[in-house]
């Protein structure tokens, strides 16, 4: 199952970690260890965030790709189920739309 996963610093624990010379080390050991489709680090209401594309096999997977990011760095995490086109196309939305329209 492909999931977005936007995780959100906390300006405290990034600072330190970036004052302290570890945040390069941290984030490669989870990086590497996820292994996501994608990263793209932004801001997001004023705070460092980060935006990961992963496909986890199932549900049980969620807890190892989460807790890295609370662990080292006391960030939030949220996990977002996603599709890619082709699995918009074979969701049947026209006949979703018949039944309950």
């Amino acid at each position: 199952m492909r999931m977005l996963m936007h995780v959100k610093f906390p300006h405290e624990a990034f600072n330190a970690a970036v004052k302290d010379g570890t945040v390069e080390t941290k984030m490669k050991r989870i990086l590497d260890e996820l292994k996501p489709e994608a990263t793209y680090f932004t801001e997001f209401h004023g705070r460092r965030s980060a935006i990961l594309i992963l496909d986890l096999a199932n549900a049980s997977k969620i807890p190892a790709v989460a807790e890295p990011w609370f662990l080292l760095f006391n960030a939030d995490c949220e996990l977002h189920a996603t599709m890619t086109p082709e699995d918009l196309a074979k969701a049947g939305l026209g006949a979703l739309g018949k039944k309950w329209a």
